[in-house]
């Protein structure tokens, strides 16, 4: 990083600090789960929403954030949402009942969301060069996959000796220091892409993401069949429906449909459903196992993720140094067959086990997604128009959050009942899921994406013919 110009390396630091918040507030909390559950007195349905409701609010937002940046600038907002993340962090903290503090994660998702594709476009305006944005996106990928694999550490060293209100507060300095980067370094900019603001998309958006999360969240408790269920199930498809009949129509959607006409730009999308689906899912899956299970204490809890801490930084800025030489379509194909085989080799876990036994699986799993996430997010770059960098982020940010968010909803009530051979037969499935998911995308990855190096001209962000 030192190699990079000073002020380009500044707005480098500030975009990779509210990725930081953001990443950590995802994978921290799933640490401090058994403390909340005493806390408010809630099963596993209420640690569920305290999880999604930031992830809901964060996917559900992200489309119309990167349509706001590209038409008031992307400085503007990511501002914006770090003064909203860090007030809402404080509310989480001094949150007195589970509605408030479910609440509270909803805005703070909000504030997620204005963050993550704001940050990734002051990345790009300050890295003209090719090279540099990919070695820069690397650096990006690599803190954020970093707090996202440090979040269980420190989340329970945070737990065990200053509560879990304090992995919550801990956002209040780092957000301030951000802000402060954020308008010494950041040049402001001005829109690009000056459309509408697609609101009847948005709230379609808004619907279908959260009437899916209830159905699967409320399925663990009440079971399939319950009117309940159906009823969120009939409203998610109906919702769903109706966005994409919106946004075939508008004149300036939020998701432009067209974006999908490039294969490269759709396959990568799916492969970050896939991941997050994935990771996201069996971090709250490993948590609960670790403290319910095996009663491991919230700091024992967050070291037995250690491994998976160790080897993302430096596998992070490795990828973004081999996409310029071996492409996209390699890495990525390789990066998610290591993941599903890591994730393979969990299936073997069990309450008794010897931890041993689960390191290498979990170096595999955090080697092929260290490997993964900075090859489609510059592959996601490349292969739009650079006025469209905003919405094209956001896209794939939006649908690695919706995987995510479906990770935890699904399995989350997989493992509902905490009964010892109910709970291992639901963490096996969501193993095998997890890996099936991680598989299948490779082979998406291989056989449609365009094999060799990045195009030079979709690297710079000039405008290309879709595929």
């Amino acid at each position: 990083m030192a190699a990079f110009p000073a002020s380009a390396r500044g707005t480098l630091w500030a975009a990779a600090l509210g990725f930081v918040v953001v990443l950590l507030d995802i994978s921290v909390v799933n640490v401090a789960l058994d403390a909340l559950q005493h806390e408010f007195s809630t099963d596993v349905a209420g640690l569920q929403w305290v999880v999604n409701a930031y992830t809901l609010a964060f996917a559900a937002l992200l489309l119309t954030s990167g349509a706001l940046g590209d038409r008031f600038g992307a400085r503007r907002l990511y501002l914006s949402g770090l003064v909203v993340f860090t007030l809402a962090s404080a509310a989480c903290g001094l949150a007195g009942s589970l509605p408030v503090m479910v609440g509270a994660r909803l805005i703070q998702g909000m504030g997620a969301a204005l963050l993550v594709p704001n940050s990734l476009v002051m990345v790009q305006q300050a890295f003209p060069d090719s090279q540099a944005r990919s070695r820069a996106v690397g650096w990006w990928g690599a803190l954020g996959g970093a707090a996202l694999a440090a979040g269980p550490v420190l989340g329970g060293v945070l737990v065990a000796h200053a509560g879990w209100r304090s992995v919550f507060l801990i956002n209040l300095p780092m957000g301030l220091i951000g802000i402060c980067l954020t308008l010494r370094h950041a040049a402001p900019s001005g829109g690009g892409h000056r459309r509408g603001l697609d609101w009847r998309g948005q709230v379609a958006a808004m619907v279908a993401l959260a009437a899916t999360t209830m159905t699967l969240i409320e399925a663990g408790q009440l079971g399939w069949q319950h009117g309940v269920v159906r009823g969120g199930a009939l409203l998610a498809l109906m919702s769903l429906a109706a966005f994409l009949w919106i946004e075939a129509r508008s004149a300036s959607p939020m998701l432009p449909l067209n974006l999908f006409r490039n294969h490269t730009f759709s396959i990568v999308s799916l492969a970050g459903v896939a991941v997050n689906f994935a990771y996201y899912g069996l971090i709250f899956v490993f948590s609960l196992f670790f403290q319910t299970q095996q009663h491991l204490s919230p700091q024992q809890t967050g070291l037995a993720f250690l491994p998976m801490t160790l080897v993302l930084v430096a596998l992070n800025v490795v990828a973004g140094r081999l996409i310029t030489r071996l492409g996209p379509r390699l890495l990525m194909f390789m990066g998610l067959a290591l993941a599903g085989s890591g994730y393979l080799l969990l299936m073997r876990v069990s309450i008794g086990g010897q931890y041993a036994l689960l390191i290498v699986p979990m170096l595999m799993a955090a080697s092929g997604v260290a490997l993964v996430v900075p090859t489609m997010t510059n592959a996601t770059l490349a292969s739009v128009d650079r006025s469209r960098a905003g919405i094209a982020s956001s896209v794939l940010n939006c649908a690695r959050q919706v995987g995510g968010m479906l990770g935890v909803a699904l399995f989350g009530s997989l493992v509902a009942d905490g009964a010892p051979d109910a709970f291992m037969h639901g963490m096996h499935m969501s193993i095998g899921m997890s890996a099936g998911a991680l598989l299948l995308a490779s082979v998406l990855c291989w056989f449609g994406m365009r094999p060799g190096p990045l195009d030079p001209l979709r690297a710079s962000g000039e405008t290309v013919k879709p595929e």
